[in-house]
């Protein structure tokens, strides 16, 4: 397989049975053994396959999870007991609570850093076991320094970087200098909402070995179906990223020009844009006025979708009127007048 291919093209080509006679796409093996070996131990096919092509894109050893939480979990059980984390103040809330949770229970101790404060975090890197990054944030969309941090903790602290919301097609944390990346690939890269599943992808193999460990031993694996979705919507991320960062582009845009809006954030490219309306009255209206963008958790999806995150448990640090965006592949013309029939009310 060519070395030198882009990450869109690894994308569609990575993973693939080589050779005459093979299928186009890897099947679905929904097997529990395989031989004297148990699935939950070595895997399967579908898999491997998956494994093998994330592993590719993100430039490391990769190993797929039941769910992206699951991921969470698998890289806390490296951590010894009393162990520090850095973690971003804001950042996905299932994360969040997940590090609370072993806070409360003993096991680690937090330190909670604002995401774009690079001298805090360069100061973490020096006292802490592990640093959480998490570039964009969700859902605020806030940019973390990795190159700065990842530097700076360089034999002494590992890093772990979130990757949902760039994808591998936006950034590769890896070549910036990240020890493991993680996904959930319920969002972008299975891209249907069709599916649970999380990934890991170490730029080491023996540290590859002890998520993989982790995972055998907490049972965190992933359904065979889920594999296979998961590698069938991979090979659409590439133009499923670049027509939705070209709607976002657009419609960030119009939405910073609305009279309603107050602020916006778009890191450039990506599918996510977070927009805020003066008040949690306001936003709550807007969505319930939307008449083709989804009025729904998750993101990622081919279908755009909204939702005001400060309502959830977990995220009332976030502003009362934000409102998390994921653009899908609709017309962005037809998504423009859904946002401003919404806004033009509320307004």
């Amino acid at each position: 397989m060519g070395a030198d291919w882009s990450v869109r093209t690894l994308a569609i080509v990575a993973g693939r049975p080589e050779g005459v006679g093979q299928p186009a796409n890897v099947p679905i093996v929904p097997a529990s053994a395989l031989g004297l070996g148990y699935s939950r131990e070595d895997g399967t096919p579908t898999w491997v396959a998956l494994e093998e092509a994330i592993g590719r894109l993100e430039g490391g050893h990769a190993t797929a999870f039941a769910s992206g939480i699951a991921t969470v979990s698998a890289v806390l059980d490296l951590l010894p007991a009393g162990a520090e984390v850095a973690v971003p103040s804001d950042s996905y809330v299932g994360t969040r609570a997940m590090f609370d949770h072993a806070e409360r229970m003993g096991r680690l101790r937090c330190r909670r850093v604002t995401p774009a404060d690079t001298e805090a975090w360069v100061a973490a890197a020096g006292e802490a076991d592990l640093l959480w990054l998490e570039s964009p944030t969700n859902p605020s969309l806030e940019l973390i320094d990795i190159p700065a941090i990842t530097a700076a903790a360089a034999g002494r602290a590992k890093v772990v970087v979130d990757n949902t919301f760039a994808t591998p097609l936006g950034q590769q944390p890896l070549s910036l200098g990240a020890d493991i990346v993680v996904h959930s690939a319920t969002k972008l890269i299975g891209g249907h909402s069709d599916l649970l599943l999380g990934l890991t992808v170490a730029a080491d193999e023996e540290l590859a070995g002890l998520l993989r460990d982790a995972r055998t031993r907490g049972g965190a694996t992933p359904g065979a179906l889920e594999a296979w979705l998961a590698l069938r919507g991979l090979r659409t991320l590439g133009v499923r990223y670049a027509e939705a960062s070209r709607s976002a582009a657009l419609l960030a845009e119009r939405l910073g020009k609305h009279s309603a809006v107050t602020r916006v954030r778009y890191p450039g490219s990506g599918a996510m844009i977070s927009f805020e309306l003066a008040g949690p009255d306001l936003a709550d209206r807007l969505c319930e006025r939307l008449r083709l963008i989804r009025h729904a958790t998750s993101l990622g999806g081919v279908e755009s979708s909204l939702e005001r995150r400060a309502a959830r448990a977990g995220d009332a640090h976030v502003p009362a009127g934000a409102l998390r965006f994921s653009v899908g592949l609709e017309d962005p013309e037809d998504l423009w007048l859904d946002l401003a029939q919404a806004l033009d009310s509320v307004g």
